[in-house]
Order: C-alpha cells, then structure tokens, then sequence
C-alpha cells in the first residue's frame, strides 16, 4: 500500500515530459529557453540576462521567498547549492511551460473516443473556456495564491501607509502577461488626479491575466488525466 500511489505518478510523469517534447511548438518554446540561459552565461551584465526568468515565469519567480539564490554568499559549498537549486527549478519550470504549450497544440484522447457526442456542435461559451480554472486542483491552488497577492496588493494600496514594493507580488504570480498591468495602469499614475485609479487598473489586468494563466493550468491538468480516464478495453 506504501507504494500503491507511484503506479499514478509515474505515467503523469512520463504524459507531462510527452507533452513537454513531443510537438514544434514545446520543442521550440524550450529552445528559446535554451537560448536565453545561454546568453545568460555568456553576458551575465546584458539586459537580456533576466530573460530565462521571464520566460519560465510564473514558477520561475516562486523561489524569491527563498534566501538563497545565485549570488548567494556563505561559501563555496553554499554557492553551488543556491546554483544548482536555481537551475534544477529552472529546468522544471520549463518543462511545465512547455507541457502546457503542448497541451493547447495536442488532441485530447478522450476527446478522440467521443462518438455520438463528438457529431454535435460542441457549446464554445464563457463558461466552458473559463472551466479548466476552477475545475482541477492545480488550476485552483493556483488562482488561491493569486487572490492573496492581489488581496495584499490592494490593502498595502489603499490601507497602508507605506505600500512599498508589495505590487511585485501580483506581477510575479500572474507573469508573463501580468506585465500588460504594468502599461495599462502607468497612464493612471502619471495623472495626479487619477493616481487612486491605477491600483485598480493593474489589479483588474493582474487578475485576467491570473486567469488566463489558470486556464492553461487547467487544460494542462486535464491532459495528464485524460490517459487514466481512457476507458479499459
């Protein structure tokens, strides 16, 4: 019974790396990713050098709550743990960004057993492309950890003296796309009588993009799931 799980894991495993390089698109998306650390290394001082991190963003960001990272200081040991721990993350946001480029490109096999049901017009609506959000664990935890860094966005805005930096929490968990906050909400605070207006602006763009982001979540989840819920012949 210990071990009655790792029969379910491995095949998700083995479904994300498919869908991670199995197709033009995730091939492609992880050789720009390629690129990028590659000009990382070669010019470390370049604009480019962040580019790694924007690309596997949004997981790429997760590990700034960590006190360790490259640059860190403690030693030579120490320093090879934070290198190795970045690029070891780098690597895994990738493939999960890959995956789910791969899953918008690849047909679903339950969609491919679907008989009767596949001759009707299948209903395209709100609702249904919203679904992959809110219906999968992943998709959920996800927009959870969105609410609360726009949540304290929005208090820190609005109810605290000193907001400080707390902005780049909803720009980081909702990256890449939460950058189109950015343009749309700086016209606000340029114009003093529209500034209490740009926290809202960038919280309402954050928070689509969050959304889009859970949706492809979703379909990347219902992806790894739809080989188990393929019927036993």
């Amino acid at each position: 019974m210990p071990n009655a799980s790792r029969p379910h894991r491995l095949p998700r495993l083995r479904r994300l790396l498919a869908l991670a390089t199995d197709n033009w698109l995730a091939r492609g998306y992880l050789a720009v990713v390629a690129v990028g650390v590659l000009v990382m290394v070669v010019s470390p001082d370049s604009g480019f050098a962040q580019s790694p991190m924007m690309l596997t963003a949004p997981l790429s960001f997760a590990p700034v709550v960590f006190p360790f990272g490259p640059g860190t200081e403690g030693g030579g040991a120490v320093e090879v743990f934070a290198v190795g721990f970045w690029a070891v993350w780098l690597l895994v946001c990738a493939l999960v960004n890959a995956a789910v480029v791969g899953a918008l490109v690849t047909r679903s096999a339950s969609a491919a057993t679907e008989g009767a049901g596949a001759a009707r017009p299948r209903p395209r609506g709100v609702r249904d492309l919203l679904a992959p959000a809110v219906d999968n664990w992943l998709a959920r935890g996800y927009l959870a950890v969105v609410a609360a860094s726009l949540g304290f966005f929005l208090w820190a805005a609005y109810l605290s003296p000193d907001p400080g930096f707390a902005g780049i929490w909803p720009l980081m968990a909702t990256a890449p796309f939460s950058f189109f906050a950015v343009l749309v909400a700086g016209p606000a605070e340029w114009v003093s009588s529209l500034a209490w207006l740009s926290p809202l602006l960038f919280s309402a763009v954050a928070a689509l993009a969050g959304l889009f982001n859970a949706v492809l979540l979703g379909r990347l989840a219902h992806r790894l799931r739809a080989r188990e819920m393929r019927p036993a012949v």
